[in-house]
Formats: structure tokens, sequence, C-alpha cells
């Protein structure tokens, strides 16, 4: 199942502990995220000398890059507090009132999942960021009388990983558009010596580089590969992290040198020697791996397209040469010559 993976980087029950210790609490110890880290601190800069609120916010980018951790940064930064929510969690109009209400001036409102907010919720927030007034309609029929109450100037931070998903009345509404990357090796690195530190942990920096090179570009993901290797060295008996600990906890755990676990490496060895490299419908691969199709839309393949080693057509999921490179197989001269036109897009990336 997807919460068991240990390179997905969805979030899930057993990262909250540690996501909460490891947080940085200011943006000098955010690693990565620099275009990010510079417009907002100008922008929040500006916002307290005026002794007014920050613009809205959207942070969006792929699940587990720490946009959660920047509205808490962006909250200390301001000196005020956070109320944290979620799309889902925001059913009825009145649920958002609620939460609207008791904000105090100048607070920020986290809204994780934006993009999944319904319609009449998505109403309410409109005049809200807008004028920070509350409008509602009091009674039915030709009596109705509509009312607004005036609310506490406050800025809302909205995260989502599909910002697409986003109406475009609402997106219009943010001031800031943060867009959020993947990170470097060498950012990887800095995190997992940095949390490390904080766990009180010695680590190797050669160890700290093997973890960060198969985190997929995602702090998250570094951070729950650092707990495994450190039970790892634990067992074998090791006060510090050794490379030889991350090589051999990894290998244990089926993560190669990209992050590859062994579901991704099943998904490709299936599409090479049961399709023979594609084109495989999403319903039909799904069955052959025995996972649901949205996982593997969702889960596995973003990484597997962004490393060029699959590709989506008209006609279904096609491997590319990369992708049979990786499973030590070639790619047929026959498949070359039709999927060239992808090889040459992944090429100019």
């Amino acid at each position: 199942m997807e919460e068991e993976r240990l390179v997905t980087s969805t979030y899930n029950e057993t990262d909250s502990d540690i996501e909460n210790v490891l947080r940085p609490k200011s943006m000098e110890g955010y690693v990565g995220q620099d275009k990010v880290k510079d417009n907002l601190a100008v922008s929040i800069a500006a916002a307290k000398m005026r002794e007014d609120a920050l613009d809205h916010v959207l942070l969006y980018g792929p699940a587990g890059l720490g946009k959660t951790t920047l509205a808490h940064i962006i909250a200390h930064e301001l000196g005020t507090q956070i109320k944290i929510t979620s799309g889902p969690a925001i059913e009825r109009a009145g649920d958002l009132a609620a939460i609207l209400t008791n904000l105090n001036e100048r607070d920020v409102l986290f809204i994780d999942e934006i993009h999944r907010l319904n319609h009449n919720v998505e109403e309410i927030l409109y005049p809200a960021m807008e004028d920070y007034t509350l409008d509602f309609i009091i009674g039915k029929g030709p009596s109705a009388k509509n009312v607004q109450l005036p609310l506490p100037k406050f800025t809302l931070i909205g995260a989502t990983t599909k910002a697409g998903m986003l109406s475009s009345p609402l997106r219009d509404r943010f001031g800031l558009i943060c867009r959020l990357e993947t990170y470097t090796i060498e950012e990887l690195t800095e995190i997992v010596e940095r949390a490390a530190n904080m766990l009180s942990l010695e680590i190797e920096h050669l160890a700290a580089m093997e973890v960060a090179k198969r985190s997929r570009g995602t702090p998250r993901i570094a951070n729950r590969l650092l707990r495994r290797v450190r039970d790892y060295a634990v067992v074998k008996g090791h006060e510090k992290v050794l490379l030889s600990d991350a090589q051999g906890a990894l290998k244990m755990l089926e993560i190669d040198d990209l992050g590859l676990d062994a579901i991704d490496v099943k998904l490709l060895k299936s599409m090479a020697e049961k399709f023979g490299g594609g084109p495989c419908g999403l319903d039909t691969l799904a069955a052959t791996i025995n996972e649901d199709g949205n996982t593997i839309e969702d889960v596995y393949e973003p990484y597997l397209l962004q490393l060029g080693f699959i590709a989506r057509t008209p006609r279904g999921r096609v491997l590319l040469s990369r992708g049979y490179e990786h499973i030590g197989l070639k790619m047929p001269e026959s498949k070359l010559k039709q999927y060239a036109i992808f090889e040459r897009q992944d090429e100019n990336k």
C-alpha cells in the first residue's frame, strides 16, 4: 500500500512526530528554495514596516518539499499565530465562517490541499480574502437579507500539489504565488546532516550524501530514510553512521541509487517484458502489477516521468531507453525510432 512505501512523498502518520522535531523555525534554518525565500523575505519585511497583514500566499509543488514548514516560518517571521486546516476538513461554509471569525488581526490561516475545497466554501472565501468581510444571507425568500460581517485582516496561505485544479477566481486573489522545486543532492545532504544533528546523531558526510542521492529530491523522504539508516547503524553497534551503514540499510530496503524501490522496478519490468515497452493502458498495467490505477498515476509515475524512464502517449504508457537501461535491458531499435520524439524531449530537459 502507498503509506507503507518509504519513497513516497505523501505524508503519513509515522512522519508527524519526526517532522515536528526537525521542522526549521526560521528562514535561515530552511535549506533550499532560495528564490521563494528571497521573495517572501521582502514581502514579510514590507508588511512589518507597514504594520499590515501580508498578502495572501499560494505555495504549490510536489508533496514533501516543505510547504507546511514554510507556512509556519512565515507566521513566525510575522510574529503572529497560525491556524491550520485542510480543504477536505472544511465541509460546509459554516465551518469556514467559524474559523475566520476566530482569527485575530494579522493571523495566518493555513489551508493545506486548498484545491479540494468545495465550491460553496470557496464562495465564502472570495470576499474574506479580498475585502476582509464575511457575507451571508439571513432568512429566505423576499425577506432574506444579505449581511456583511467585518473580519480582522489576516493572511491566507494555501498549499497545493495541483495548482491547475484551483479555480481562476481563487488563484487570482493570491498576491504571492510561489512554486517549490525539488531539491539538489547538495541541499538534501545539508538537510540530512542538519536532521542528524537535531537527533543527536553523528553521521559521515558520505553517508548523508548517500541518503540524499536516494531521496528523490524530497526532504520528507530524506528524513524518513535517515531514520531507517540510524536504526541499521544502531543494530550494527556503530556510534556514528558510516557510508557502509547507509548503503547496507538502503540495499536491504531495496531502494536503488536513484531512489527507485521494488514496486518502481516491477512496473518498469512489466512494461518491458509483458508489453514490449508499450504502449499499454493504465488499467491494464495496474492489473498486471496488482496496484490501483490512481496510485500508479499519482504516486509512481511522476518520478519515473521526471527521470525520463517512461512517457505518456495518447495510446498509453511507453518505456523509454533510460528505463530499459535501468533494468539492464536494451531498447529494441524499432521502439527507439518509434519513440525518438520522446527521447529528444527528454534530452532537452
